[in-house]
């Protein structure tokens, strides 16, 4: 895996995980009873703790990245190689 390969991977890792992070802990407004006034969505979060969940994001990925790193450099699984482009005779 190629440095830029293993970072794409890490921010799609990321970008993952923070999906399933965000959801986790919040309480809207209609819960905690508090009423916005007009214009404001119910559901809309009290402390959404973005700062938190960005770290939280970032560690659970750094681990799946270190689990999928070291099954790809010690054999238990393989990606796949992709064509490069003109070097396996395509044509425009």
């Amino acid at each position: 895996m190629t440095w830029f390969t293993g970072v794409a991977i890490y921010l799609t890792i990321w970008w993952t995980v923070l999906f399933a992070v965000l959801p986790l802990g919040v309480i809207s407004h209609a819960e905690a009873g508090i009423d916005r006034g007009d214009g404001t969505d119910p559901g809309s979060p009290v402390d959404p703790k973005l700062k938190r969940k960005f770290f939280t994001t970032t560690w659970i990925s750094a681990i799946l990245f270190v689990i999928l790193w070291a099954g790809l450099r010690y054999h238990w699984f393989h990606l796949p190689e992709l064509p490069s482009g003109m070097s396996h005779g395509a044509r425009l």
